[in-house]
């Protein structure tokens, strides 16, 4: 999610809401810690230089049950953030406490912004060797001249 999509929907809100992958709800007394940009400037494993720019939340739960984060005031961090870290409209990822800091993609669902797992992926498939999946093949159905050496079925 976009900053300006994630600032349209936070308009609209009188509670704010996030919704883990499992399904549980980050408990409504966290608090919005940091609002950062992040680059990243990086070689992948094909030899090609990338740059990548994303904003970063960092929600974090504390002992003060009785707080919530109002969206006007959410967005009135982000408005500070905007102006003195010159943001984006780049995607937002979000920092939460697991076992580890995990990080997700975010999404939203009418009511709740979602916490999206995010995964690693090789971004050079083409380059480093990997190589394509081949299709699954049901033997019995295969005939003698069809799988041969060289065929690809096996």
């Amino acid at each position: 999610m976009l900053l300006s999509e994630f600032k349209k929907e936070l308009k609209n809100l009188s509670r704010l809401y996030f919704k883990l992958p499992g399904g549980e709800l980050v408990p409504s007394h966290f608090h919005v810690t940091e609002v950062g940009s992040i680059r990243k400037n990086f070689i992948d494993c094909g030899g090609v230089m990338r740059n990548e720019r994303k904003i970063s939340f960092q929600l974090w739960e504390a002992d003060d049950y009785d707080h919530q984060l109002h969206p006007d005031k959410l967005m009135q961090i982000i408005s500070i953030a905007e102006d003195k870290l010159n943001l984006q409209d780049v995607e937002i990822e979000v920092e939460y406490q697991g076992e580890s800091i995990n990080k997700y993609h975010l999404d939203f669902d009418g009511e709740k912004f979602l916490l999206l797992n995010t995964q690693t992926d090789c971004l050079a498939k083409d380059n480093c060797g990997i190589p394509e999946s081949k299709p699954k093949v049901k033997l019995a159905n295969v005939s003698e001249q069809q799988c041969s050496p060289n065929s690809g079925c096996c």
